[in-house]
């Protein structure tokens, strides 16, 4: 993995990781939306079940596009120091 001179990782490596800390916080925010889900919202059937989780991914990955909870800066932040070294 290339380092900058400075000991941070580079661009790439960054964008990266806040990718990762954003699918992080998308999916801890999928799973808090479960119990939100209201029952029968578009009259149940074979089908609905199925989407809903696909619903909701949606949903949470807006809520990250919004601004999220903080907790991908959070985690991005911490991933930055453990890659530069200073955890």
């Amino acid at each position: 993995m290339p380092m900058e001179i400075d000991g941070m990782p580079n661009q790439s490596r960054l964008l990266k990781l806040r990718a990762a800390a954003e699918a992080l916080e998308g999916a801890f925010l999928a799973e808090m939306l479960k119990p939100a889900e209201a029952k029968n919202d578009f009259g149940g059937g074979v089908g609905e079940g199925q989407f809903a989780s696909f619903l909701r991914e949606a949903q949470a990955k807006q809520l990250v596009r919004a601004g999220g909870v903080g907790l991908s800066e959070s985690l991005f932040t911490a991933l930055i120091r453990g890659e530069s070294g200073h955890a």
